[in-house]
């Protein structure tokens, strides 16, 4: 087995010559083994303690996948719950409403049709990644033979439409307007669920790139400028409220306001932190430090208590959970909620997004400028042999800074501020520079240049 498939917080890669059906069983068997390992004695006699759910997306290889993974669970012993082609924040529901000892969804995210992999959750949709139970499931897969074995578990068939559906919209407020909505699916997930959930809404809704053939009009990452353009020409053209982009299997969105302009997660997390905290005074509300400093200074002003985290989900829904944050957001689109077992979810966000535009006469844009008040780079990828060593000589150029190493270095000064980070799987350093004008962001910005040189595209 190709062990760089193996990543910090999921397993992926190119089908078939890494990720194959052999990996799948193999990985299937060594996380049931895992995840019931972790079931105390009063939890092994619970209805559903010794099953696994399975769920994929849309990728022409998912089926396969799914049946070799599904083989490789029952193999070790455990049961499988199968709920089909899914997003994959309904992982995280069907474990918590079926009460099972975890669940895999088979899914590359946002990668292109050539990859695929595995999102691997345990009890209650706690997260399993490198440091949580990744590397035990990645050891005893490594080490193991493809064999039939003595422990045969059962497979059952559950479709979860339903109560999936009374689950988002529980979210939903009464005061609904008559909103035009353009979602770009981007051939994900999204094609199949938005229309199951929101199809019987007073909504107008304008879906682009429903179809979930496995086949992309373009790839399924919101994040990459070129990917929105399509969905900004559509909000436009048809004068809608909002638009929204979806990945692939749809845990993540971008939104664009009615100009067609997309704005950024950070801004999204300040905006959602104001509803939150009206609702729930006082609460905590998690960003990862990307973030701009806006997040902050809108969760103080609305009495909330800001608590700024690591990047990466896994570090976020520990935070949420240890605080019992109400809320939580990420630069790269995911949005997590204590109501919805502290994970993330796009549908829910889309939920949200129609509340706050349904109790404002404002349009989306309106809601947004008072919290562009900063300007920030976006996240630049700079390649460099000793990631460490330029980490350390950065943090020396700026002696009389405020600095602390969350993630990576962050330094702040009164009217800027950066972060960088290393790439867990790359000779990559990730830099996020903000500054309270446009002036002196571009020169902070040139001064970088001089010193990790030209940004390379990823």
């Amino acid at each position: 087995m190709d062990e760089s498939i193996f990543k910090a917080y999921d397993i992926r890669g190119l089908y078939p010559e890494a990720v194959n059906e052999e990996a799948a069983w193999k990985i299937g068997h060594a996380a049931a083994q895992f995840l019931r390992s972790l079931l105390h004695g009063y939890e092994r006699g619970q209805a559903n303690a010794q099953s696994l759910i399975v769920g994929r997306d849309m990728r022409t290889h998912s089926p396969s996948l799914a049946q070799a993974l599904i083989e490789g669970i029952t193999g070790s012993g455990a049961n499988v719950i199968d709920i089909g082609m899914i997003d994959t924040p309904q992982i995280y529901f069907a474990i918590n409403h079926l009460g099972t000892c975890g669940g895999i969804q088979v899914t590359a995210s946002h990668n292109p049709a050539p990859y695929n992999g595995f999102k691997i959750s345990g009890q209650q949709a706690r997260p399993i990644g490198s440091q949580t139970g990744l590397q035990e499931i990645k050891h005893i897969a490594t080490s193991m033979r493809h064999t039939k074995s003595a422990g045969q578990g059962q497979v059952t068939q559950q479709d979860l439409t339903e109560p999936y559906k009374r689950h988002v919209l529980s979210f939903l407020q009464s005061n609904l307007k008559k909103l035009k909505v353009v979602i770009d699916a981007a051939n994900g997930m999204a094609g199949k669920w938005v229309p199951l959930l929101f199809g019987e809404l007073n909504l107008e809704l304008v879906l682009l790139n429903p179809e979930c053939d496995g086949t992309f009009r373009h790839d399924p990452n919101p994040l990459v400028e070129s990917n929105l353009v399509e969905l900004q020409q559509a909000v436009q053209q048809q004068k809608a409220d909002l638009g929204l982009c979806f990945d692939g299997d749809a845990d993540r969105l971008i939104v664009l306001d009615e100009t067609g302009r997309p704005i950024g997660c950070d801004l999204i997390t300040a905006l959602l932190a104001g509803h939150f905290l009206k609702k729930h005074p006082g609460s905590t509300i998690v960003y990862d430090l990307r973030s701009s400093r806006v997040v902050a200074e809108e969760v103080t002003r609305h009495g909330g208590q800001p608590r700024r985290e690591r990047v990466g989900h896994s570090f976020m829904k520990k935070t949420l959970k240890d605080t019992k944050a109400v809320f939580g957001g990420e630069l790269s689109g995911h949005f997590y909620y204590r109501d919805n077992f502290f994970a993330d979810s796009g549908m829910i966000t889309l939920v949200h997004m129609l509340n706050i535009l349904s109790a404002s006469t404002k349009p989306l844009s309106a809601l947004i400028e008072p919290l562009a008040r900063y300007r920030s780079s976006g996240e630049l990828n700079f390649e460099v042999d000793d990631k460490q060593g330029r980490m350390k000589q950065l943090e020396q150029d700026y002696p009389d800074a405020e600095i602390d190493h969350l993630d990576g270095v962050t330094v702040q000064y009164a009217d800027w501020w950066f972060n960088c980070r290393p790439s867990n799987t790359e000779p990559l350093l990730r830099l996020n520079v903000e500054a309270r004008t446009a002036e002196l962001l571009e020169e902070k910005l040139q001064e970088f240049q001089t010193k990790l040189g030209k940004p390379v595209d990823h």
